[in-house]
């Protein structure tokens, strides 16, 4: 087995040195691991190494992302704590061994031998959840202060599907087109531009991101995120728009002007009739018309003649143009952002009344309300006295699929107790960015990222492997010299 497949901070290191490293419940640990390389097994192994140090089960919370995965993982700790319970001393030294106890003594042998019974007599099992079910209890337990600032109400039914929400919402949100005209001029702007099945599904992408717009609607991202063409164009930085240039007696349409007249006064009949296209749409104030008389439909220059008199006026008149089709388009980049935002806040309030009127809350509610609970000084700690519970060991399957609100919530907790000069819980994430697949629920591969800088800061470690147990022991052995090899020579 190759040693370049594991890497602690950066350095390779062996295999065993990894599973030492990775399933020690004292560190933080950031793993970084393909597909088929065992990062469940991990996971649940830093849980079996917790309780062989004392740590309670109700102490230990672990999180993945599907009730299915959750299951899984708690039948295998189970599996395994009921197998160790008969197994022959050798058979669990080995099974210490491979999770990282170098040279398991007797009374490590025979504590592992004895957590299935321990557990059973606990009472209270290893809490292993999927981010909506721990962040469903923390909302349980929220005092009325906190639904009333978030706007939810006391008594609600969770939906863990909100498709019936989004298609009751559309004909309320229709209604209040009709009763403003403003917003029904927003959204016949943008059907005109867009047509009416891409304006739909433009609201429906910005509905299903309706968290992260209102955070960033709240600090006045969104309607900064597009500039306006006079900020993009400083020198059409006085005009109402574009368009009104050709309505002005400046230099700039005086320089088109001249280009009309030096293409008409050309002999090649093509370039002179170019010249007059120009004239008439000066005159008309067409500047769809001077753009076209200048530049292919491709926005590129019309080629003139080298010999041309005047050529060095009409190749700036180009080069205008040029410009002007950029600023038309920004600001009509601009003109639709403002319309879609403005659009996309009443689709929310309108969402937000279809749930009020039903006693309905979403996952999303459900985040952000776990969010203020865990990041508020005060809320965070009445959270853990009311849960009964001050959690020692943090471990997060499948890291890739959290999203930015999630890692918030993680993120504002984790950081309370690091600041209140406390011990922050053992942190292990596991994941594989490459391998994210909740892109539709908001996940954001970034979020690991960050995620590995948090635990390194707090002193923690970072793993990676790309070891995968999924190919015969050929075919990696093949890779691996084959990739050595490459190695070796990208160093001569």
């Amino acid at each position: 087995m190759s040693a370049l497949a594991y890497e602690h901070n950066g350095k390779p290191v062996d295999a065993s040195r990894f599973y030492e490293i990775a399933c020690d419940p004292r560190r933080g640990v950031a793993v970084e691991a393909c597909a088929g390389s065992g990062k469940t097994w991990m996971l649940v192994s830093r849980i079996l190494r917790a309780l062989l140090a004392g740590a309670q089960p109700h102490e230990i919370l672990a999180i993945t992302f599907t009730r299915k995965a959750a299951g899984e993982m708690r039948q295998r700790l189970h599996d395994w704590l009921a197998d160790f319970s008969q197994a022959p001393p050798d058979k669990l030294v080995r099974e210490l061994v491979a999770r990282g106890v170098a040279r398991p003594t007797h009374e490590e042998v025979e504590r592992l031998r004895g957590l299935h019974a321990q557990l059973l007599a606990a009472g209270r099992p290893v809490r292993i959840l999927t981010f909506h079910a721990w962040f469903g209890s923390l909302l349980r337990n929220a005092p009325l202060a906190v639904m009333d600032r978030l706007g939810l109400p006391a008594n609600y039914q969770l939906l863990e599907d909100d498709s019936e929400a989004v298609e009751l919402v559309w004909r309320r949100f229709y209604a209040a087109l009709a009763a403003h005209p403003g917003s029904r001029a927003d959204f016949e702007a943008s059907v005109a531009a867009h047509g009416r099945s891409q304006t739909r599904k433009a609201l429906e992408s910005a509905l299903a991101k309706r968290v992260e717009f209102a955070f960033a609607d709240q600090y006045e991202t969104i309607a900064a995120s597009v500039k306006p063409f006079g900020e993009q164009f400083p020198q059409f930085a006085g005009l109402g728009e574009p368009c009104d240039m050709l309505g002005r007696m400046d230099a700039s349409r005086q320089l088109l002007a001249d280009a009309a007249q030096a293409l008409g006064r050309a002999k090649a009949p093509t370039f002179s009739a170019k010249g007059s296209d120009l004239e008439m749409a000066i005159a008309a104030g067409d500047l769809d018309a001077a753009l076209a008389a200048l530049l292919t439909k491709d926005g590129e220059p019309r080629k003139f003649s080298d010999k041309l008199e005047g050529l060095a006026l009409v190749r700036s008149a180009q080069e205008l143009a040029v410009t002007l089709a950029e600023a038309c388009r920004q600001h009509e980049a601009w003109l639709h952002h403002q319309r879609m935002a403005r659009l996309t806040r009443v689709l929310i309030a309108e969402f937000t009344g279809v749930k009020r009127e039903h006693g309905w809350i979403d996952m999303n509610d459900v985040e952000q309300a776990a969010q203020l609970m865990l990041s508020d000084p005060v809320l965070s700690g009445w959270v853990q006295e009311r849960l009964d519970a001050r959690i020692r060991h943090l471990l997060v399957d499948e890291f890739q699929d959290t999203n930015p609100l999630q890692w918030q919530a993680l993120h504002a907790w984790l950081s309370g107790y690091a600041g209140a000069g406390g011990e922050v819980p053992g942190v292990f994430i596991v994941g594989d960015p490459k391998q994210s697949i909740y892109r539709f629920r908001r996940a954001e591969p970034q979020v690991f990222k960050a995620a590995q800088a948090f635990i390194a800061d707090l002193g923690g470690d970072r793993l990676s492997c790309d070891h995968t147990r999924r190919n015969s022991l050929a075919v990696i052995a093949t890779v691996n010299a084959v990739m050595a090899q490459a190695q070796e020579q990208a160093q001569y």
